[in-house]
């Protein structure tokens, strides 16, 4: 081989399609690696290590791969910040790297792959979510895993790949459970295009035997837990805890999560695969959005439920985008000034996703932009988004709780139970009290309940956000301890932590009336 040759093929090999998604999906790693760590560790993470403490088949108010994937991931790289939201970094960049491979399948050359990896690595909700530990970071990944996967069957007539759709679903199920809502979607879409003929096939029997084995624990989990889930789900619809949307807008806060310059790039993709020429081929994906927008709608699902199907939609749009341009020469000038528009965006907007202020700063900034914080449920107050509030204040409020903790006589301690209203300041207990020489928490709420209140009596209870009314006439005595809120935490966490003496019925005997799903 010449010296030509080999210098051609070394350059193709670098600058390739393939290479340039690599390049995006190491660009979202690296953006995680060095932001993940700037305030503190956020409620659900807490609520999470607990899980992975007391493994099993499923929980309460979520699917079961959260708690390995927190166990797991403390067992490898530890308790640091950057340790365990190391796999949701990860997940981002496979989140781009599937968007660029998707895009490639379209037909998409170096623009439309630029276009749709720049979407998704710079909307600040995959910024938000992919920066802690949670099944919202891996949702994406299982979903568009399966999109990639219906692109190779239709595209290449290879129906055996409905296998890796059968296992990408049934992980995706041990995710979480609106997978469900997703495969339902993608079914109908199919049935009503003419790719149903890829539905009638020994694979797509395989498939789902696939992803119904791997899904099959957390089932006999539920019956054995009387479908907790359902039952937990009703509370949260009978109770009002989230907050529900209009139609209009749910949709715009889907423009608004995924960042409104990106929006034309999505919406060119939903028109691309309704009804383009060529993108025809692949309308089940278009009618697969449009019913789970819909199921969203009618269920007053959270904004953010449907993030995960949009890298597909971008992946078509730069298709599309990418192809307009190539047609109309006079519009050339967008292939340079569309991206830096998407970029500069992006670093105005990073501020509100990504911890790269100091928190005092981010407020002054906030106020500069008028951004008001959005809430998702409406119990939430505080002056961050619940996503930075819900960082701050927990070691604190662990280190009043051990104060009064410590007062105690050393006989005492023993029988003493520390109890938590909510998951987060459980899992505060259980992740910060070691160090303060604290026992494990016990709480009502979610999984807490199912863990039950072990040992203890209820002859000392220290409780954590509780009525001073209602503790009387539950405790022969009660004694206010110490005053909790941080000034940038959540509103619902300012309140008294109590000492409480001489529960006056057994706390085994009265635990089942205490249960608090929602």
């Amino acid at each position: 081989m010449t010296d030509t040759a080999i210098k051609s093929s070394f350059e193709n090999r670098w600058t390739s399609p393939l290479a340039l998604i690599c390049y995006f999906a190491a660009l979202k790693i690296l953006i995680h690696f060095v932001f993940n760590s700037g305030y503190g560790y956020f409620r659900d993470e807490l609520y999470f290590f607990a899980c992975g403490e007391h493994l099993d088949w499923g929980y309460v108010d979520h699917a079961p791969l959260i708690g390995f994937a927190a166990k797991i991931s403390r067992a490898i790289f530890g308790d640091s910040l950057f340790a365990i939201r190391f796999f949701s970094a990860v997940a981002g960049a496979l989140k781009v790297l599937l968007t660029g491979l998707m895009a490639r399948e379209l037909g998409g050359k170096r623009f439309a792959i630029i276009i749709a990896c720049l979407c998704v690595l710079l909307a600040p909700s995959y910024l938000v979510i992919d920066n802690m530990l949670s099944m919202n970071a891996f949702e994406p990944v299982f979903w568009m895993g399966c999109v990639y996967s219906l692109m190779l069957i239709i595209n290449r007539n290879e129906p055996r790949y409905w296998i890796v759709f059968g296992l990408l679903a049934g992980a995706g199920l041990m995710n979480k459970h609106s997978m469900l809502f997703f495969g339902v979607a993608i079914v109908v879409g199919l049935l009503f295009t003419n790719a149903r003929s890829f539905l009638f096939n020994r694979w797509l029997l395989i498939g789902g035997a696939i992803a119904f084995l791997i899904f099959l624990p957390n089932i006999i989990w539920q019956w054995r837990h009387d479908w907790a889930t359902i039952e937990l789900l009703k509370n949260v619809k009978a109770t009002g805890k989230n907050v529900e949307l209009s139609p209009f807008d749910f949709i715009l806060r889907q423009i608004l999560g995924l960042s409104p310059i990106a929006a034309p790039v999505w919406i060119a993709g939903l028109f691309y695969f309704l009804f383009d020429g060529e993108g025809k081929r692949f309308r089940a994906l278009g009618v697969t959005y449009l019913i789970l927008l819909l199921i969203m709608i009618l269920l007053s699902g959270k904004d953010y439920y449907l993030f995960p199907i949009y890298p597909m939609l971008f992946a078509g749009g730069g298709m599309f985008v990418e192809r307009l341009l190539e047609n109309r020469k006079r519009l050339g000038w967008l292939k340079i000034a569309y991206p830096v528009l998407l970029v500069v965006t992006a670093l105005i907007l990073m501020p509100l996703a990504l911890p790269v202020l100091p928190v005092e700063k981010l407020i002054a900034y906030q106020n500069f932009l008028g951004f008001k914080p959005p809430k998702s449920e409406v119990g939430h107050t505080g002056p961050l988004p619940q996503y930075f509030g819900d960082q701050f204040g927990w070691e604190e409020m662990v280190e009043k709780v051990a104060r009064a903790y410590n007062k105690l006589l050393p006989e005492e301690k023993s029988k003493t139970a520390i109890y938590g209203s909510n998951y987060g300041e459980a899992g505060a207990i259980d992740f910060f009290g070691a160090k303060y020489g604290l026992p494990k928490a016990i709480s009502p709420h979610q999984s807490y309940f199912l863990w039950g209140p072990r040992d203890y009596t209820g002859e000392i209870v220290i409780v954590l956000q509780g009525e001073r009314e209602e503790l009387e006439q539950q405790f022969n005595s009660v004694e206010e301890a110490e005053k909790v809120g941080h000034p940038y935490g959540m509103g619902e966490e300012h309140y008294t932590i109590f000492v409480c003496r001489g529960l006056k019925q057994p706390l085994g005997g009265l635990w089942q009336k205490l249960k608090h799903w929602n």
